[in-house]
This record gives structure tokens, sequence and C-alpha cells, in this order.
């Protein structure tokens, strides 16, 4: 392996992905065990964190299942505690946890005054304080390694007006703020540790497929309308991620802190003229 490449490898480091149970979660998470890192797969369903750790530990990679809710600090205290027992270090964090629910989001004819605020709670709650936490428990434990990164999940909505969205938009919005924030932060107290974001475009997951997809596989208007605003022309996979993913994780970008990378088809860049 050349220098270059061995800038992605993170053979030796320790990852916790939260949110790892779901379908970008779970995608990183076996990306980052593929690139060398020992992976802690967090979520809220033990079943579902074990399923994946397994999947990574089959492919000859080392993996254990952390069940625990990015909203209980408590809980997590508990799975840093376990790590550092098991591994004696964390390397990277990657905050995948998050998501968006039907109470804070305007269905087709819907008035904005007919909200409920406690909606609109829950989702800021999961995506912001959901990562603000996991980085004050994990953070401490990373303040000092040589290789400190953790990677944000932001979103598309976070930096253009999607419409519907009104919660996750908000929250995502604070995640990209809250990255930057970071940076400054971590970077300026010699920590060692860097902070960046990745903002997926449309990827097909559990959550947005009824809105994007009909149950025959086509596309709904507003996912025709999404594809249409793509350069690429479609959705992502999300293997597509990875790639970011492992740069941001390793040495390849060790200069590099207090970014939001776009991974999107060039959604981002296209007025829709």
């Amino acid at each position: 392996m050349t220098d270059s490449l061995n800038r992605f490898s993170l053979e030796g480091r320790v990852a916790v992905v939260t949110g790892g149970t779901g379908v970008l979660g779970g995608v990183m998470a076996r990306g980052l065990a593929a690139a060398g890192a020992r992976v802690a797969v967090l979520g809220r369903n033990e079943a579902n964190a074990e399923a994946v750790a397994e999947d990574i530990r089959a492919a000859g990679g080392e993996a254990v299942a952390t069940p625990a809710d990015v909203l209980n600090e408590e809980q997590l205290l508990g799975v840093r505690e376990d790590l550092l027992g098991r591994w004696s270090g964390i390397d990277i964090l990657v905050n995948a946890a998050g998501g968006n629910l039907p109470g804070a989001t305007l269905a087709p004819g819907a008035s904005l005054f007919g909200l409920e605020p406690a909606a609109m709670r829950q989702v800021v709650d999961l995506n912001l304080m959901g990562t603000f936490l996991p980085v004050k428990v994990f953070g401490e434990a990373m303040t000092g390694r040589e290789h400190g990164s953790i990677i944000n999940i932001s979103s598309m909505a976070a930096d253009r007006t999607l419409t519907r969205v009104i919660g996750y938009s908000a929250a995502k919005a604070g995640i990209d703020n809250l990255t930057r924030w970071l940076a400054v932060e971590f970077g300026t107290n010699s920590s060692g540790i860097r902070v960046n974001a990745i903002a997926p475009g449309f990827f097909i997951g559990e959550q947005n497929r009824r809105l994007l997809t009909n149950e025959d596989g086509s596309l709904t208007e507003r996912g025709a309308q999404v594809v249409a605003h793509t350069p690429l022309g479609r959705f992502g996979e999300p293997e597509e991620l990875t790639g970011t993913l492992l740069w941001l994780a390793g040495d390849a970008s060790r200069f590099v802190t207090g970014i939001v990378v776009p991974v999107d088809g060039g959604f981002s860049a296209f007025s829709g003229v």
C-alpha cells in the first residue's frame, strides 16, 4: 500500500457509530470496519445493533453492539466505559442517529399554525441534542488522542429550503452550526479532535421511502421533483457515502475541520433552471 493510500487506513482505531442500526448508519459502520477500524454499533434496538455487528464480524472485521439511546447521557456514559475497558480508547465518532417525525412535517395543504410544538421539540432533540450528547460523552475520551475525528450527519434540508420538513430542517441547520462551533472549540484548545459533517442528498431509507416512491417503485410527485433537481438524475446509494466518510475519518483529511461536505449528486449546486 502506498503512503497516499495509507492515509485512508483506519487500522487499529476505534469508531463509535450512533444510529448504526439504520440504513445509512449501518453502511457507515461496515465501511469503517472494512478500512480497519474496530466499530461500536450504537442504536436503541439491541437485536438490530447485534445484527450489524455480526455482519461486520462475518466479513472479518471487529465490532460490538452497544445498545443505547443518544438522548440518555447515563446510557452513553456506560457505553464509553465499556469501550475504554474493551479497546482502551476512542478515535472516531460518527453521529448518524437522527430522523424526522410526522408531527413535525406539514402535510400537503396543512397550516403551520396547526403544528404541534411537542413534535418540533422531539425532532430537534433527536437530531441536535442526539448529536451534542454523544460529542460531550465520547469527545471527552477522544481528547488528546492523535487521530480524533468527529463526523456529524447534516442534510440538504439544512442549507436549502425544502417544503414540509420544518422541524427536521431546523434541527439539521443547528447541526451545521454546531459542527463549525465544535471545530473551532476543539481546534483552539489543542484537543486534537477535528469536527466535520457530511450532508447527504436524497437517499432512500425507511423514513422517506413512502414520501419519494410509490409501492410499485415508481416516483411520487415529490420524488420526481427531487430527481429533476439532481444533476446526476437519481437518488444516492448508501455506499456512496463511504468514500467521504473514510476521508474525513482518517489522516487524508488531517488539516480539514469545520466543513460540511455535500454528497448529493449536484442537488445543492443546481438552481433548477
